[in-house]
């Protein structure tokens, strides 16, 4: 009978704690080292898509839709701060046809404007959602 206790208070304390190692780590915890995909419909005739990178140190990647920039992210809970870094002056070394017309270097601009006024993030399924006056929708890439 009393090794029936003990068993049961060592199998009562293995879920204990199993539960509070659970329980701090949050289930939306940001997904850093993950490349994530603009949810949007591609510029053609370049095939470039925007990507989100961000690393646990805050330092990011920002791959626009012709251009790419470092920036700088500031992650609280569900709150998120993006500062961006200079949009390069020249062109990227290795461009595709079609990669930098003048629509889509002004939608790097436009992109840059909304990119600065995120306030916040969520999860969504596997995605994820930065908010602001405009929220953005990224996707897990698929490369």
């Amino acid at each position: 009978m009393m090794t029936r206790d003990i068993l049961v208070r060592g199998v009562a304390a293995i879920v204990l704690s199993i539960l509070a190692c659970g329980a701090a780590a949050p289930a939306d915890q940001f997904p850093f080292d993950q490349e994530f995909l603009l949810d949007a419909a591609p510029m053609r005739p370049g095939k470039r898509m925007p990507i989100l990178l961000v690393e646990p140190n805050g330092n990011a990647k920002i791959d626009l839709w012709c251009k790419s920039v470092p920036a700088r992210v500031e992650i609280s809970d569900m709150t998120m701060k993006i500062e961006l870094g200079p949009l390069p002056e020249g062109l990227p070394e290795m461009l595709s046809a079609g990669q930098c017309t003048p629509e889509r270097m002004q939608a790097d601009q436009d992109l840059l404007m909304v990119l600065a006024q995120v306030t916040g993030w969520q999860r969504q399924n596997e995605g994820i959602i930065l908010l602001g006056p405009s929220p953005l929708k990224f996707r897990p890439s698929d490369h």
